[in-house]
């Protein structure tokens, strides 16, 4: 499957199939995400209402480390499987990953201001999420400074490897240093500490959200490679211009 997925016309195929019905899902998945977060769920004992940021922040967080691990994988398949594609998934993920942090970012910083007092410390998450921002934006400048697509192909494949290591200091910075920002209540040891009437808006918001970036993300891919389609049909058609003068 997974060969026959580095075609790019079997690609174009299956994700033409596919695309409707991930779009639709995530439709329903907000609709009724977003119903349970600001209608059926309460507000926070200490926090009140500014808690029902967190349906939009923690997706979003979430999503941020997903794009970038996507990244991560594609960079591995340009440099040593030379998969066909991989450079597509790349280039598509990085702008969807760059939005889905930014996002992160504005609503911690303004649920952070009402619990903590300020829009912004420099706290280890946060300060790792940043630079997770600044990798997102490093790697999208970096293919528009390099013309030759071959070249630039490895050069963010790199850029995006040395980035990799930032991944793990997101994801347990709040258990290697003392922060603010509080630590693991869904996917931790012993289960999830959240009330499950939190619990479940939240779940339900980051699938919505999961499949709103995968059906944005294959949309990516596939414009992605008609892109590259018809640049190398312009290349084609300069050349026989070309002879035909000469």
């Amino acid at each position: 499957m997974l060969t026959r997925l580095a075609n790019p016309g079997f690609f174009m195929r299956v994700s033409g199939l596919a695309l409707a019905p991930l779009a639709a899902a995530a439709a329903l998945l907000f609709a009724l995400g977003l119903y349970l977060a600001f209608f059926a769920s309460p507000a926070d004992y200490q926090q009140g209402e500014t808690v029902r940021i967190m349906y939009i922040h923690v997706p979003a967080a979430w999503l941020a480390l997903f794009f970038y691990s996507i990244m991560a994988v594609s960079a591995l398949g340009t440099l040593v499987w030379r998969h066909p594609l991989a450079d597509v998934s790349q280039r598509a993920a990085a702008p969807i990953g760059a939005a889905f942090t930014l996002v992160c970012l504005v609503t911690g910083s303004l649920w952070g201001k009402p619990m903590w007092g300020t829009y912004w410390v420099w706290d280890a998450r946060l300060t790792s999420v940043l630079v997770l921002f600044l990798m997102y934006c490093g790697v999208l400048a970096l293919w528009r400074a390099v013309d030759d697509p071959g070249r630039a192909a490895r050069a963010v494949a790199v850029l995006t490897l040395v980035g990799a290591v930032n991944i793990p200091i997101v994801k347990y910075s709040v258990e290697w240093w003392s922060t603010l920002h509080q630590g693991p209540s869904v996917f931790r040891m012993g289960g999830p500490t959240i009330d499950p009437s939190m619990l479940r808006p939240l779940l339900v918001m980051a699938l919505a959200f999961t499949l709103f970036g995968t059906a944005l993300h294959l949309a990516g891919m596939r414009t992605e490679i008609l892109r590259r389609r018809v640049r190398s049909l312009t290349l084609l058609q300069a050349e026989r211009l070309e002879r035909a003068a000469a």
